[in-house]
């Protein structure tokens, strides 16, 4: 535990904000201690980290091979934290998710069996291999961090954050995930081929033992939520409250679906975390230019790319 750690509360709502300072030394332990494992993905990491301080989940969208699992079971592992991985296939039912109520023959009660979705992090490894029905049983946890099973809400552990990954081969064999549920997915990313340098590296790590079987915690679970904290507390100033407002319009004029105000959101909260990455403790355009591809462009529905739109509008719309 390092001086900016905190002691594991039992009343999350209490942990204070760590400093921006600590929180961005914290942020930089995460990634090195990731890249351990993973090579050649330091945006990559960074993208994860900044969906998980902001409160946010994430997509990640690539050909099988690439290190998806392995990048979010890395992030996960980093932090102290319950950590769960549900394999998304066609017959997986939403109970099988969310948890189910079973007959107690001794007690003659029902009780709850809590599925994999209570967990600090769960991991949903190719969510589109499985039928919409199931899919759809993550919406409300997502969207309000807790689920409802036989008419009885339960929270989801504080805090929660969904790493899910789908292959974008064998259509055939997949179904895709609803606008509705793309849309509560704070950022979507895509890994692509590593460079023949980092692959090379990855070959010798890789050799003997995986490098991910070795890999321990660098964050308690109470880092995590001071440094979330923080990032709720950055600075968000009218002009760039604005300047997001703009961004939006554009993409909604330009496009047959552009940003709702729910993108809007998750974009100005991505710019917070960013700037605590980058060790400052308000926003600038800068933090918003960075996030807008990743938060936006899996929104958008056009006759072109979602990424085009977003582009057109980082170079149409000025900063005032």
């Amino acid at each position: 535990m390092t001086d900016a750690s905190l002691p594991e509360s039992d009343h999350p709502e209490q942990v204070p904000p760590l400093s921006v300072a600590d929180a961005t030394t914290l942020t930089d332990r995460i990634v090195d201690n990731v890249e351990e494992v993973i090579v050649g993905q330091h945006d990559a990491i960074e993208h994860i980290l900044v969906a998980t301080l902001a409160r946010g989940h994430l997509l990640l969208e690539d050909v099988p091979g690439v290190g998806k699992t392995v990048l979010g079971r890395a992030v996960a592992t980093s932090v102290d934290c319950s950590f769960n991985r549900v394999q998304f296939t066609p017959d997986l039912l939403p109970s099988d998710v969310t948890g189910v109520n079973v007959f107690n023959q001794k007690t003659r009660e029902f009780e709850f069996r809590p599925g994999p979705v209570f967990a600090n992090v769960v991991l949903g490894d190719e969510i589109n291999r499985a039928p919409p029905k199931t899919q759809a049983a993550l919406l409300e946890a997502m969207a309000e961090g807790q689920v409802t099973v036989d008419g009885e809400t339960r929270r989801l552990p504080d805090p929660f954050t969904v790493i899910a990954t789908q292959n974008d081969v064998e259509p055939g064999r997949t179904y895709d995930l609803p606008m509705a549920e793309v849309d509560r997915f704070m950022k979507k990313l895509r890994l692509g081929y590593p460079d023949e340098d980092a692959e090379t590296r990855l070959l010798e790590r890789v050799a003997g033992d995986h490098p991910i079987e070795s890999l321990t915690p660098v964050a308690t679970l109470d880092d995590l939520r001071g440094a979330r904290r923080t990032v709720a507390n950055v600075t968000l100033s009218e002009p760039v409250r604005r300047y997001v407002s703009r961004l939006a319009s554009y993409t909604r004029d330009e496009a047959s679906l552009g940003v709702s105000p729910r993108g809007a959101i998750a974009l100005t909260r991505a710019a917070q975390a960013r700037a605590v990455l980058n060790g400052r403790e308000y926003v600038v355009p800068d933090d918003v230019q960075t996030e807008a591809p990743t938060v936006w462009s899996h929104r958008i529905d056009a006759d072109r790319p979602g990424r085009d739109v977003v582009d057109a509008a980082l170079t149409a719309v000025s900063v005032e």
